[in-house]
């Protein structure tokens, strides 16, 4: 009922690629900071490279960001690896129609999860990759 995690892998991915763009960054090497299955990187690269916000190149290790942090915003890494697939509010679908609340929740609810949904997506899309990146890089000077 939950956000796909693939929502904060992809955006791991994409600020190790600028953290780490000194270093190979091939899927065996982001799997081992994801701690995950180098399979999982590969597919979620896959999806990023597709959505234009990654380089790479079959038979050369590594990838890189096709963009600046600042031009990247998390909107575009949510609907790129697939999260916006999901819904925030899952909703159960058996209900009892004979009941006056199981036969009307949905309909009750739906413009409700509409705006918080609505108010997500505005939020990522007012957030970079950059903002990610300089969270990570003030932490790391604490």
């Amino acid at each position: 009922m939950k956000i796909s995690t693939r929502f904060s892998v992809g955006i791991h991915i994409l600020a190790l690629l600028e953290i780490a763009k000194e270093y190979s960054c091939t899927s065996e090497f982001i799997a081992g900071s994801v701690n995950t299955n180098p399979v999982v990187i590969r597919r979620l690269l896959g999806m990023l490279k597709k959505a234009g916000l990654i380089n790479s190149s079959a038979g050369v290790a590594g990838a890189a960001l096709a963009r600046k942090p600042e031009k990247i915003t998390l909107l575009e890494v949510y609907k790129a690896v697939g999260a916006a697939d999901s819904t925030l509010f899952g909703m159960h679908e058996q209900t009892n129609p004979n009941c006056p609340v199981g036969a009307n929740i949905q309909f009750a609810l739906d413009d409700t999860v509409k705006s918080a949904q609505t108010v997500l997506e505005k939020e990522l899309a007012s957030r970079t990759l950059a903002d990610i990146i300089s969270n990570i890089k003030a932490k790391l000077q604490q």
